[in-house]
């Protein structure tokens, strides 16, 4: 795990912390300008409780990161341009208490919470941006333990299946066998549904022939007893 003096010299480690702005606000809330995306100087050294000066002479030494990591200079119509579309939500959250929108007279420098995480990184005097730097360190040692009992509990499983895989093995020729009993059994049962349909046919016509019989023997016993009865008048 790097250091935090490690995390001052080297911005490669700088960099692959870049994504954790969350922390900022987990150490003091970050007060930002109407659009919600922006600061200005003044409440950058607020929130680490320097001056603009320190602030002003370290966005100076490190420029260009600081720059790939949001921080813009704006001058001339940009910056009016900037200040028309601030002065406009201003007075929608501040008009009422009569506050005024502070404009910059020449120019203005911006800054992203992404560029104010920079500035932790690399602050050297101010308590704030040490303790930026100790939760942005003791996150990732969070993170490292988390991924560790992770990978611990995959090569675990891992193992299980390995010996599930094994066990599957030697039950393969078991099951193929199984499968090509049931096969033979399906075909049985085929068989069978054959027969019992042919008996099924054959008992149908044997109910048929039942009750022609019994139509025949209806007429029998009425010629029977027509012939008793002609006997009788004799």
């Amino acid at each position: 795990m790097p250091t935090e003096l490690a995390l001052l010299e080297s911005r490669a480690l700088r960099v692959e912390r870049m994504g954790r702005v969350d922390i900022l606000d987990k150490v003091k809330s970050l007060v930002m300008l109407p659009d919600g995306i922006h600061v200005r100087t003044e409440d950058v050294a607020r929130y680490f409780e320097v001056s603009t000066t320190s602030v002003r002479r370290l966005t100076d030494r490190h420029q260009q990161e600081l720059a790939e990591n949001g921080m813009r200079l704006l001058r001339g119509s940009e910056l009016r341009s900037f200040h028309s579309d601030m002065v406009s939500l201003w007075e929608g959250e501040q008009g009422a208490q009569g506050e005024s929108y502070p404009q910059a007279a020449a120019r203005l420098r911006l800054y992203t919470r992404r560029t104010v995480l920079n500035v932790a990184m690399l602050l050297r005097d101010s308590d704030i941006a040490r303790c930026v730097r100790t939760y942005l360190l003791d996150a990732e040692e969070e993170l490292r333990s988390r991924y560790d009992s992770l990978d611990r509990r995959v090569t675990r499983i891992e193992s299980c299946l390995a010996g599930v895989g094994s066990a599957l093995q030697e039950l393969g020729p078991v099951l193929c066998r199984m499968s090509e009993r049931f096969d033979s059994l399906d075909r049985k049962l085929d068989v069978t549904h054959q027969v019992v349909g042919a008996i099924s046919l054959r008992l149908s016509d044997v109910s048929q022939d039942i009750s022609r019989i019994d139509a025949r023997m209806d007429d029998f016993a009425h010629q029977l007893k027509d012939l008793r009865r002609r006997n009788r008048r004799r």
